[in-house]
């Protein structure tokens, strides 16, 4: 994901205490266990994610799945 040039780019790790909800723990828990990737690999990239899907949004972009059958439904982020 392409970065704006008004952010500074973080080069060093940086570690944070967060207290998450539980259906938070429940998707980690269940995310480690289908990719068999680490927890701070889970949260990293769920972060990237949503910033890509947010900055997409907010540059006035919709947010569709297509389902199985062909059907588009739009995510609304809250």
């Amino acid at each position: 994901m392409p970065e704006s040039a008004s952010q500074p780019r973080h080069t060093a790790n940086e570690r944070y205490s967060v207290t998450l909800v539980p259906p938070a723990v429940d998707a980690i828990a269940e995310l480690t266990e289908r990719t068999g990737l680490s927890k701070a690999d889970v949260i990293n990239r769920a972060v990237q994610i949503y910033a890509y899907l947010d900055a997409q949004r907010r540059g006035g972009a919709d947010l569709l799945l297509r389902q199985p059958d062909g059907t588009p439904e739009k995510l609304h982020i809250v």
